[in-house]
């Protein structure tokens, strides 16, 4: 692929997400380790915002003017290889190396090894902190360009993201789009069990964050609340986006076993079935 092809036709991104979700599919069945679960909830997101939202070139990807993506949920570096894959950063063919001795597809994403990956995320509640940084230099260099951090519910019960939740707001990030995929499922099970992290739309306000609710697999509610978090000024914005872990494929859904194990070859076929893939 050479050329990006950026659209706001909402076919046209779901066919993406689905693609998305077949290249994670794939990869983490070969590599037989990997984070399945959490990389399908987000499928939708990414989709939206490579393909639509986000100012970026592929076979530029220090171009100054790009905006940034911070996979701060590194454990779903599968996700950000399929979508840097479809959209040109690297050959498709790379993905069948995920996890495997020298690949640059590493189990979290390394900047280091891999172009397109902002900075190598995988330490929960970092990502957000290290996206206030690059948005704060972006204003400080008058740099129009926006910055977009995706984070885990279960992540959010780390101190460190309510620090940078708090740092954003003073400093006044409007450029600032911060995500949450709110699936409410973590490693140990449900999030409320684990660690309860309600009501998550009014902490963010109550941190003076502007807040969207929406469905975070209905491709018109991602793209409004997208555009809407970027006529928002003076403050930073968050889109709590409701999610199904797994989302895509029936056996894996909301299912907390998924969360970090990989397909069977097996359960490979019966999701690319439902998925419409026959290879």
């Amino acid at each position: 692929m050479t050329d990006l092809i950026q659209s706001r036709d909402i076919d046209f991104l779901k066919e993406q997400a689905r693609r998305i979700r077949i290249s994670i599919l794939k990869m983490l069945t070969e590599a037989g380790s990997g984070h399945t679960g959490g990389s399908l909830s987000s499928a939708d997101i990414v989709s939206a915002l490579y393909f639509y939202k986000m100012k970026h070139k592929p076979l530029e990807p220090k171009w100054e003017m790009r905006d940034r993506f911070i996979l701060s949920k590194g454990h779903a570096a599968p996700l950000l290889y399929a979508i840097l894959a479809l959209t040109g950063y690297f050959d498709v063919n790379l993905l069948h190396t995920l996890r495997k001795l020298n690949s640059p597809l590493q189990g979290h994403p390394s900047s280091k090894l891999l172009k397109g990956v902002e900075v190598s995320t995988g330490s929960l509640g970092q990502g957000l902190s290290i996206a206030n940084g690059i948005s704060l230099g972006l204003k400080l260099s008058n740099i129009r360009a926006r910055v977009y951090c995706l984070l885990g519910d279960g992540e959010i019960q780390e101190g460190q993201v309510w620090e940078a939740a708090m740092t954003a707001s003073h400093y006044s990030l409007d450029n600032l789009c911060a995500i949450v995929d709110l699936n409410d499922l973590q490693i140990d099970g449900r999030c409320s069990d684990v660690m309860k992290i309600a009501p998550v739309a009014k902490k963010w306000e109550a941190f003076g964050w502007h807040v969207f609710e929406i469905d975070g697999h209905n491709m018109e509610e991602i793209i409004e609340a997208l555009d809407s978090a970027e006529r928002i000024k003076v403050k930073p914005s968050v889109i709590i986006a409701k999610t199904i872990k797994g989302k895509g494929v029936s056996i894996f859904e909301d299912k907390v076993e998924y969360h970090g194990i990989t397909p069977t070859p097996e359960e490979l076929k019966i999701a690319l079935k439902e998925l419409g893939e026959n290879g």
